[in-house]
């Protein structure tokens, strides 16, 4: 794992930690300080601690280690190089990964249990409505550093199940250079950077704009991402401040996954489109701190943050027709379909075969979080203690809407004009999270660190139905609060700089999101994205963790060399899991449900080297994950083709769905010259069983192994050249599958209507890019 040298830490925080974390090293020329890692335990950033206390597993990118990575985003770099973190394009768009990190997702999908914590300088960017994570709104070329922890701290709030992401952006002060990146190649994708930061050791600012460009591998795919970030920020001898700006403007086609049948037609063809969302966002926020005294480091950031998301889909449609008094209507089953005025919907070709479904939800929230460190000795020994609160305030406006249509000759959808009354949904929510925590770490001795932690969370959500409809079981007003307090406590002895040893035991929480609190009654399913039917309750979520491992540093070796290893195991209960079961149908019917206790459980081992003087760089990364069901509980999929009565039983120890069992990575970087820089990166994952398939009864994916190569070229410290290739032998492969119905969709190809089909993730052929970077 590289290091974050000293001097990339503004001074004035440096002088409670200087003791602690500082070592003089000598050699026969000069003394040096030992470089030491440094990471915050709480979203706010401030009042970080070495992470060698930290009684986790924690993984760490830096800025540098991104720019080098030449990954398409922050997900992307995760899935090549960190370790027990994968992907599965369900989405199957680059913008728009479902990214796993021990079997537990942050997900940009609708439906997809979230169980990641993810933040941007203080500011949670899990969203409102059903906390998912949209990769595209964080701008890669802003980032300063990335950590990626474990479960063992509950003060990073709901939804760490499986762990945080805490993001931290550049300044002027950290980032004072502008840089001009262009690059472009394969599926007339291209990309335009321009940073910009400066200070004059008071004042600074940094402002990144990016343009992403591409028609896709895939047909009727073209992405683009406009993003814009900028920082003012101020510096004083005890105190900061900073003031960040984000805007996107973003049009993502991701066509989803394909029926392996459709494979044979060549694997870029798409099921049905299109598939287009829209993400416009909105965000400023003001972060600082100040030191009160040599001791105590006062903290705060407020923020506002409003996102804009609407979909346009073109799905299948298994209406059909019936008659009722001499009359042909188009009928759902026996029922005929009724048009928002509440007259029925007489039999027509053109509103036969598809249907266009659209949602628009408009979140605006707002919140501030306060926070003091106080490094003060007790009883004579280091201690840090963070103690502090939050309060979030959000609102969601969701609109949706079905219209019925035509498929085209090539699968899309023509909008017929008539909307469907049952699917018109018209809700807004509102939701308070209070949040009181804190984290203590007490250095018993020179070799024992203690760490306790605790979080109480309050979440106050209410939902108001402004199209109820005639029914009132269909009625989604409600009013919900949950209430609960997350504690932890863990430890590191190092019993030598080669050995340390790390357990933790913790809990965590998500409470049920107004989305899926809005579609939660199995007699009156939903379709997502669209028609939420209900409002019953659901109980949150809850993960008991045990982390246990060994981690240490080998110096001095051969080749000017070094190395950092860890092996540990982890152990995590989810109690009342809500899981989304669907009904496999083309229409995409199904509810959230609680369906009792699920676990994740596994070991994993990491390396990375440096040698030759830091000139031959590389890691290495081993995951095991045991994720399965613990209660039983019967799957409704009318789809599986081992259904009974349109379900299948799911017993304890049967496997998680989209998870692969076996994690296995490695990369290097070698300077063959000094200015010459060649790498590869390689990434395998074993068979996951599908989605919809719970009981595991049918045969999984196959495991696939990905290469790519990397290579950069610096001709002075302003001008480097650089390019990739992606999947470099064109492995055919699928990193994500699903069980469904093609229905009358692929009537077209000769296949047979309402046929069960395996759909499939299909990954990315072989693919290069090349660029130019210009730093001054």
């Amino acid at each position: 794992m590289n290091k974050v040298a000293l001097g990339l830490l503004p001074w004035f925080a440096l002088q409670p930690l200087a003791a602690a974390i500082a070592a003089e090293v000598t050699d026969k020329k000069a003394e040096t300080l030992e470089q030491v890692e440094v990471v915050d335990v709480s979203p706010l950033q401030f009042g970080a601690i070495d992470i060698n206390k930290i009684p986790a597993n924690v993984q760490t990118v830096s800025a540098e280690q991104l720019q080098a990575g030449q990954a398409v985003s922050l997900a992307d770099y995760m899935n090549r190089y960190l370790g027990s973190v994968n992907i599965n394009d369900a989405q199957n768009n680059p913008l728009q990964p479902d990214l796993q990190y021990r079997g537990y997702s942050a997900s940009p999908l609708m439906g997809v249990p979230q169980g990641i914590a993810a933040y941007v300088n203080g500011v949670r960017f899990n969203e409102p409505f059903g906390d998912m994570v949209n990769w595209d709104l964080i701008p890669q070329g802003a980032i300063e550093s990335m950590s990626l922890q474990p479960a063992s701290n509950p003060a990073f709030g709901l939804n760490a199940l499986g762990g945080s992401i805490n993001i931290k952006t550049k300044t002027g002060f950290s980032a004072p250079k502008h840089v001009l990146e262009v690059q472009g190649g394969s599926w007339d994708r291209h990309t335009e950077e321009l940073s910009s930061g400066w200070n004059n050791g008071t004042w600074g600012y940094f402002a990144d704009f990016s343009n992403f460009s591409e028609a896709g591998w895939r047909d009727h795919s073209r992405t683009e991402a406009k993003r814009g970030f900028g920082t003012l920020s101020w510096r004083g001898n005890e105190s900061s401040l900073d003031l960040h700006f984000a805007g996107t403007e973003n049009a993502l086609r991701g066509n989803g996954a394909v029926p392996e049948e459709l494979l044979a037609y060549g694997r870029e063809k798409v099921f049905t489109h299109p598939d287009l969302t829209r993400n416009r966002l909105f965000m400023v926020s003001l972060d600082g701190e100040t030191w009160l005294n040599e001791r105590n480091q006062l903290s705060a950031t407020a923020y506002y943050r409003r996102n804009k998301m609407s979909t346009y889909n073109g799905d299948g449609s298994e209406f059909g027709d019936c008659e009722v008094g001499g009359v042909d209507y188009l009928c759902d089953g026996d029922e005929p379909l009724q048009a928002l005025d509440g007259s029925l919907i007489p039999e027509n070709p053109a509103l036969e075969g598809g249907t266009v479904n659209t949602s628009e939800t408009t979140q605006q929230s707002f919140g501030f979080a306060l926070q003091n460190a106080f490094h003060h000795k007790v009883f004579g020994m280091n201690n840090q203690l963070i103690a502090g609160a939050s309060y979030d305030h959000s609102t969601a406006h969701y609109r949706a809407d079905t219209e019925l249509g035509s498929l085209t000759a090539n699968r899309g959808v023509a909008a017929g004009g008539v909307f469907l009354l049952d699917s018109r949904v018209r809700l807004n929510t509102e939701t308070n999270n209070y949040g009181v925590f804190l984290t203590d770490t007490l250095s018993v001795t020179d070799k024992l660190d203690v760490t306790v932690s605790g979080r109480y969370n309050i979440t106050h959500l209410e939902l108001k139905d402004h199209f109820p409809g005639d029914d009132p079981d269909e009625n989604l007003t409600g009013f919900h609060t949950f209430n609960r307090i997350n504690p932890a406590a863990g430890l590191t002895y190092a019993f030598m700089p080669e050995l340390t040893f790390y357990g933790n035991y913790s809990e965590s929480s998500r409470v049920p999101t107004p989305m899926e609190l809005s579609c939660a009654d199995p007699d009156n399913p939903c379709k997502l994205p669209n028609a939420f039917v209900a409002d019953p309750p659901l109980a949150q979520v809850v993960a008991n963790t045990w982390e246990a491992g060994l981690r240490g540093d080998l110096k001095k070796l051969p080749f000017e060399g070094r190395v950092h290893w860890n092996a540990g195991f982890f152990h995590v209960i989810n109690n009342n899991d809500i899981l989304w079961q669907g009904n496999g149908a083309v229409n995409g019917m199904g509810y959230f449900e609680n369906v009792g206790k699920t676990q994740r459980q596994g070991a994993e081992a990491g390396l990375s080297g440096l040698f030759f003087d830091n000139r031959w760089r590389w890691s290495a990364n081993y995951t095991y994950i045991d994720a399965t069901y613990q209660s039983p509980f019967g799957s409704p999929n009318g789809a599986h083709p081992d259904a009974v009565d349109g379900v299948t039983q799911v017993r304890p120890g049967d496997r998680i769905p989209g998870i692969p069992a076996h994690i296995a990575k490695f990369s290097t970087d070698v300077d063959i010259l000094p200015q010459w820089t060649l790498g590869f990166d390689m990434s395998y994952n074993s068979g996951q069983y599908l989605r919809g398939d719970e009981a595991n009864l049918l045969p999984k994916i196959p495991a696939f192994v990905v290469f790519n190569l990397r290579s950069e070229y610096r001709f002075n410290e302003h001008v480097a050249l650089f390019g990739r290739v992606n999947n470099l032998f064109d492995r055919e492969y699928a990193n994500f599958g699903a069980i469904g119905e093609t229905g009358e969709v692929l009537q077209g190809l000769g296949l047979n209507e309402n046929e069960n089909a395996r759909f499939v993730g299909v990954g990315a052929p072989r693919a290069a890019w090349v660029g130019i970077r210009l730093s001054m």
